[in-house]
């Protein structure tokens, strides 16, 4: 993978970065969103695909950018498919700094210091080059206004930028409500980025949080009840009973 063409991850950075303020709009959920680029990133080099809800290592070929690699490795050593909600929604400590020095090194940002309350030290990063963060902006603009299904590639960005919930950043106010409707509506042109998108509002719901559900218990006994001529055991604290045969209780399968 050649570095001429900037990655998604680098592209969904930049339309999030405030130009008047140098901060990040919705930074904790673009924490989530950069993951999932990673993995949109990592399926049109061809290393990953879908299979169902889940993410394949197809080509564990390194791509050449240490930071897809990395994840890319990871992905790897799962040793099968993972469920993109539980990618997603892992520890990504660090990720959005790694992208931003990157660009601070490619000369796309500078870093400005500053304090917080005259105090506590800060950090905000300017573009240095708002051309590229118009050309990226016009691509979605373009796929919004024409209806002309667009490329893979900015298909993908849009669900992302739908998903970490850049739309209010991107279209403000009412005169922006039928823009964002039409950026969700994007989501449907590129089978991967959907995925992902979707996986990224999952986690943001707290679904990857969800326990497993464990079967329903089986019905009280009263008294003794006695099963096959012996009194019915109880269970172990903390275990729940198996369901008898014929019983309508099912495990449910992640």
């Amino acid at each position: 993978m050649g570095r001429s063409r900037r990655t998604l991850p680098e592209e969904l950075l930049l339309l999030a970065l405030d130009p008047t303020t140098g901060t990040t709009a919705q930074p904790q959920s673009l924490d989530l969103g950069l993951a999932g680029a990673q993995l949109v990133e990592l399926a049109l080099a061809g290393r990953i695909a879908p299979d169902g809800d889940r993410i394949a290592v197809v080509v564990p070929r390194p791509t050449g950018d240490p930071t897809l690699d990395c994840a890319l490795e990871l992905l790897r050593r799962r040793g099968a498919p993972v469920r993109a909600v539980h990618w997603i929604g892992g520890p990504r400590l660090g990720l959005r700094q790694t992208y931003l020095s990157y660009l601070e090194r490619c000369g796309m940002v500078h870093a400005v210091e500053g304090q917080m309350c005259g105090v506590l030290p800060t950090t905000r990063y300017q573009a240095t080059d708002n051309v590229i963060s118009r050309e990226i902006r016009a691509r979605l603009d373009s796929a919004i206004r024409t209806g002309v299904p667009p490329d893979p590639r900015t298909a993908a960005l849009a669900a992302l930028a739908h998903a970490v919930g850049l739309g209010k950043h991107l279209y403000p106010g009412n005169e922006g409500r039928s823009s964002r409707s039409r950026l969700r509506d994007l989501i449907r042109h590129d089978p991967m980025g959907g995925l992902v998108a979707h996986a990224v509002m999952d986690v943001q719901n707290g679904v990857a949080a969800q326990p497993r559900r464990a079967p329903a218990p089986a019905p009280a006994a009263t008294g003794r009840q006695a099963v096959g001529g012996r009194a019915a055991p109880e269970p172990a604290r903390g275990v729940p009973m198996q369901p008898r045969r014929g019983s309508m209780a099912r495990a449910v399968a992640h």
